[in-house]
C-alpha cells in the first residue's frame, strides 16, 4: 500500500530561516510541497521519509534565498495491482460503489466488476447483490458505512497541471465545463467479484 519513493528537487530556503538547522528547513519545505498531493504516475505524497544527500547551496543575484539540490525518500501511498484493501463505502450510483479508506476517497468499483447479479436500487440508492440461495434469491444490500473489502484492479493518473487557453473564446467557452469535469487527479478501480470479497459482515455473519 505505501512505498518509498526516491526524488529529487531544489529547495528555496528563504533568509529568515537560516538561523535554522539546514536538515530541518529543508524537511519543512519538502512536505509542504508534497504532502497530500499526487505527483503523476507516482502516488499520493504522505510524508518525508528521510534525506539521502546534499550537495551544495547556492545564492542567486536578485535572490537572497538558499538554493539546495537534494535527494530524498518520501512515503507514498500507491498500491500495486491485486493488492487487497479494506474500506467504508462512501457512497453508490450508476457508475458503481465508490470508496473512501479515509485518507484517500477516488476509488470506484465499477459496476461489472460488483459480485453478480447485482442490480442498482434507484430508491435506495444503493447497489445489491442478489445472491442466489436453495430457498431463492437473497437481497444484500451494500450501505453507504459498510467496511467493504476490495481487490486494486486498475489505477488511472490525469495529468491535472494547468494549460493555456489556446485561444480567447475556446477559454471563456469552456470554463464552465471545466469546472464540471474537473477530474480526479489519481483513481484506484476495484473488483468484489470473487469469494471473500465484498462486504465483511457478508463472510463473517453466519
Amino acid at each position: 500500500m505505501f512505498v518509498l519513493v526516491e526524488m529529487t528537487d531544489t529547495v528555496r530556503i528563504p533568509p529568515w530561516q537560516f538561523e535554522r538547522k539546514l536538515n530541518e528547513s529543508i524537511a519543512e519545505e519538502l512536505n509542504k510541497k508534497l504532502a497530500n498531493k499526487v505527483v503523476y504516475n507516482v502516488g499520493l505524497c504522505i510524508c518525508l521519509y528521510d534525506i539521502t544527500k546534499l550537495e551544495d547551496s547556492y545564492i542567486f543575484p536578485g535572490d537572497g534565498a538558499s538554493h539546495t539540490k537534494v535527494h530524498f525518500r518520501y512515503v507514498v501511498f500507491h498500491p500495486f495491482l491485486d493488492e487487497i484493501l479494506v474500506g467504508q463505502i462512501k457512497s453508490c450510483s450508476q457508475d458503481g460503489v465508490h470508496v473512501s479508506i479515509g485518507f484517500f476517497d477516488d476509488i470506484v468499483i465499477p459496476p461489472e466488476s460488483l459480485q453478480q447479479p447485482a442490480k442498482f436500487d434507484e430508491a435506495e440508492q444503493v447497489w445489491v447483490w442478489e445472491y442466489e440461495t436453495e430457498e431463492g434469491a437473497h437481497d444484500l444490500y451494500m450501505d453507504i458505512g459498510e467496511e467493504i473489502r476490495f481487490r486494486v484492479v486498475d489505477e488511472t493518473f490525469v495529468d491535472t497541471s494547468p494549460t493555456g487557453p489556446s485561444s480567447a473564446e475556446a477559454s471563456t467557452s469552456n470554463a464552465t465545463e471545466e469546472v464540471q469535469k474537473k477530474e480526479a487527479p489519481y483513481t484506484l478501480v476495484g473488483s468484489i467479484s470473487e469469494p471473500g470479497l465484498g462486504l465483511l459482515s457478508w463472510w463473517t455473519n453466519s
